[in-house]
């Protein structure tokens, strides 16, 4: 029998490349140990493991008294639904001010993937967006807003400019635009094209690719057309908001109660 040499070409190519470019599929192994070494520490609110089709992924959910919106919470590349930094503080803190919080496990890569890497995987982010909104719509939500950080930025901006804005009634970006050295953004945000409010805010000591992006984020925001959108900096907070959880959640509560 003979042998496409083409065929064995491919071949020894895939098995030269990395595993995650090989496989280009989010380290499910690295999730599950992620989803295990916070189980047991989620003090507010409650683990919910929801159907991605495949598979299923944690997300925490946290309940408010007589909550008037229900907020999506993405977390950043590499991170989980509790991260200490910028996502535990708004699930937490956005709930204690009436509004119920899903933040869900993003797909993740190994430690010292870049922005690049993660690239090939965003789509993977899809199903687990729309089970969120889906989730949330269930249990009595009728107002969803879709909040995003750094790469889950990424993430939901691909989501969008694959699938619109139609399921979401608000959007927010913390971080917008974070890449890594000499690394630039393969696709530009759909901030023109999008119906729903926006809130764009980041971090007065951010990264240089957020800091850079911001004129062009504005513009865009802009040219959407819609009123209540808003592009803000917060003094003194750096990419992560370390520090500054309480200012974060009041930034973000201040514009969500504007829209009300």
């Amino acid at each position: 029998m003979s042998v496409n040499p083409l065929v064995v070409a491919l071949a020894l190519i895939a098995a030269s490349l990395p595993p995650r470019l090989a496989a280009a599929e989010p380290d499910y192994q690295r999730e599950s140990r992620l989803a295990d070494e916070i189980g047991d520490m989620i003090l507010d609110g409650d683990p919910v493991w929801l159907d991605a089709g495949e598979r299923e992924f944690l997300g925490i959910y946290t309940e408010a008294d007589d909550a008037r919106v229900a907020i999506v919470i993405l977390h950043g590349r590499g991170f989980h639904p509790d991260w200490a930094d910028t996502v535990n503080p708004l699930r937490v803190g956005l709930a204690e001010l009436g509004y119920n919080t899903l933040s869900l496990q993003m797909p993740v890569l190994e430690k010292d993937s870049s922005y690049y890497d993660y690239v090939p995987i965003f789509d993977f982010a899809h199903a687990r967006i729309e089970a969120g909104i889906v989730f949330l719509r269930d249990n009595g939500n009728t107002k969803v807003v879709l909040l995003a950080h750094s790469c889950g930025v990424h993430m939901s901006m691909d989501w969008i400019r694959d699938k619109s804005d139609r399921t979401i009634d608000a959007y927010i970006g913390l971080g917008m635009g974070a890449t890594d050295y000499e690394q630039p953004m393969r696709e530009p945000f759909p901030l023109a094209q999008m119906r729903v409010p926006v809130l764009d805010l980041y971090g007065a000591d951010e990264y240089p690719a957020v800091m850079r992006g911001a004129a062009e984020r504005k513009a865009m925001i802009e040219a959407a057309g819609n009123a209540r959108s808003r592009q803000l900096m917060l003094p003194r907070a750096n990419h992560y908001f370390t520090d500054h959880g309480d200012a974060l959640v009041s930034a973000v509560a201040d514009w969500l109660d504007q829209l009300e």
